[in-house]
């Protein structure tokens, strides 16, 4: 398999999340085992009371980056926990970017790792995830 035919069925997947359509979540890159999304922050939808993106929309973001890079391995996951630790923000208008791979994949856990990015790459949050696998993908293998 090439990135290029992951992304594409990777993408048919998320399109059917109702909640990351709604987030603005777009899904620009994968690899096995890793992902590049970003969002779009708009005011009226990502923001809190003193107009910085809010800290459940980048957790957003870095949750479903997670999720696709395990798809992108090949693995149908839940949330088991996540951590995420907030180092600085960013206003409406700009875009939020994030990488995440995958560090760990076991029988029935997959560890990864995530962190999200400005306009300018700085460093706004990291993130560790450990994920439950629920399946596998028949479409898409485990190593490619």
């Amino acid at each position: 398999m090439d990135s290029k035919t992951c992304l594409s069925l990777v993408r048919d997947i998320f399109d059917t999340n109702h909640f990351v359509q709604l987030c603005g979540i777009i899904i620009d890159e994968v690899g096995c085992g890793t992902a590049r999304l970003r969002m779009p922050v708009i005011a009226e939808k990502h923001t809190n009371l003193s107009g910085n993106v809010h800290g459940g929309a980048l957790s957003t973001l870095a949750n479903t980056a997670v999720g696709v890079a395990c798809s992108s391995a090949g693995c149908i996951v839940v949330t088991q926990s996540i951590t995420t630790n907030f180092i600085r923000n960013i206003k409406a208008n700009h875009t939020a970017t994030c990488q995440a791979h995958i560090t760990h994949l076991g029988r029935s856990t997959v560890t990864v790792t995530a962190e999200v990015f400005d306009d300018q790459q700085h460093l706004m949050c990291q993130t560790l995830a450990s994920m439950f696998i629920k399946g596998h993908s028949e479409a898409i293998p485990a190593q490619w």
